[in-house]
């Protein structure tokens, strides 16, 4: 059986906060445990349902959450890649 292989990548901006902040660090990490187990956060019910249709069929994966340093995404660029590639990223940052 093939294994899906998942690589995470974050902006430099996430990553100063997170070094300076580890509080911030944790919050992220709790995050990106919800997005791995399908929580998308704060989107509405259609981009949720696009998500859906993503995992069974490829394409993009999105989720947004607020934080206590502002609306975070979580991007996932292709779900049928090989790789997967997903970034987390401030929204000002997209």
């Amino acid at each position: 059986m093939n294994e899906k292989r998942m690589e995470f990548y974050m902006t430099a901006g996430i990553g100063s906060d997170m070094d300076a902040d580890n509080s911030f660090a944790c919050e992220i990490g709790d995050l990106i445990h919800r997005y791995v187990s399908s929580d998308w956060g704060i989107l509405c019910e259609d981009d949720k349902a696009l998500n859906r249709r993503a995992l069974s069929e490829g394409g993009r994966v999105l989720a947004a959450y607020d934080t206590s340093r502002g609306k975070v995404y979580i991007i996932t660029d292709d779900t049928q890649a090989m790789p997967t590639i997903t970034t987390v990223l401030y929204a000002h940052e997209y």
